[in-house]
């Protein structure tokens, strides 16, 4: 008797309507470090850009600061603003 000859199963092609793009090209291995970097980068970049929210807050705070120094010091600024009513102070 005649041994039956098993069908030889054919190659796995990986058949799917989108085209290859090059992640699936590359190794997993690679493709992980890029991913890290992508996040380490990211991170990096809103880590800068909270820095210059509070470079830009201090800023500001000063400039704040010194147009109050300025005002207090402004003895027609504080004669307008302040309260008329002398009869408290006697």
């Amino acid at each position: 008797m005649a041994k039956k000859k098993k069908p030889n199963p054919a190659p796995r092609v990986i058949s799917s309507d989108k085209p290859t793009t090059l992640e699936d090209l590359i190794r997993p291995e690679i493709r992980e470090k890029l991913k890290e970097q992508a996040k380490s980068q990211s991170e990096a970049l809103k880590a800068a850009e909270e820095a210059r929210r509070q470079e830009e807050r201090r800023k500001a705070e000063e400039a704040r600061k010194a147009e109050e120094d300025r005002r207090n010091n402004d003895f027609a600024y504080l004669l307008e603003n302040s309260k008329q009513d002398w009869k408290s102070y006697k």
